[in-house]
């Protein structure tokens, strides 16, 4: 069968828009972070539109590979298209990733799978690994900044300064860092995940 007849190759072409425009759209939320004067919160967002990209290029390549330049792929597929405030974002970046991890991606691997494209199967199980991690993170912020817990801990932990690396150990992060005067949106964040930190 001709690859440009398969749903593998609409599938890639739609994933490519859609990482693209994940990308851009954690993006503009980390801007929102930035105006909150949350930087590492910004710097944690921007890594994982770094992560889309990388996705977006994956499949750009494997639909190179597969079926080669075109002019253009005509597309029917629908793309979230929401703003909103910084927790509202986060709210639908996790909702976003939850999407991609349990039912989009799953679904194109096995599509994949049955047409015989075991490469592009195991390419989408790989990146839905990395979208149910990216849902994880967006849920814990989403609802740490919701809460304004995203610098408050059940016990204590290591809070370390992103700007000079003063550390202080408490359940709570200084408003100001007592070294260089940074404020604590430059503070490092501490995830409820293996590593601690974005």
């Amino acid at each position: 069968m001709q690859f440009e007849k398969t749903e593998t190759f609409l599938n890639l072409a739609r994933s490519f828009a859609g990482e693209c425009q994940a990308g851009m759209r954690y993006q503009m939320i980390a801007k929102l972070a930035m105006q909150e004067n949350l930087k590492c919160l910004s710097d944690a967002i921007k890594t994982i539109a770094k992560n889309e990209t990388l996705h977006a290029t994956q499949f750009f390549n494997k639909l190179l590979e597969k079926g080669g330049s075109k002019e253009n792929i005509t597309l029917d597929a629908g793309y979230p298209f929401h703003a909103g405030t910084l927790a509202e974002g986060l709210s639908f970046a996790e909702k976003d990733e939850n999407d991609e991890a349990t039912d989009i991606y799953p679904k194109f691997a096995e599509i994949a799978e049955r047409e015989g494209f075991k490469d592009v199967a195991a390419l989408y199980r790989m990146v839905a690994e990395v979208e149910r991690h990216h849902n994880e993170i967006f849920n814990y912020l989403a609802k740490a900044v919701k809460d304004g817990t995203l610098y408050k801990n059940d016990s204590p932990v290591i809070w370390v300064c992103s700007e000079c690396g003063y550390m202080h150990v408490a359940d709570e992060a200084w408003k100001v860092c007592p070294l260089c005067k940074a404020n604590q949106g430059y503070v490092n964040l501490h995830l409820p995940f293996e590593g601690n930190r974005v």
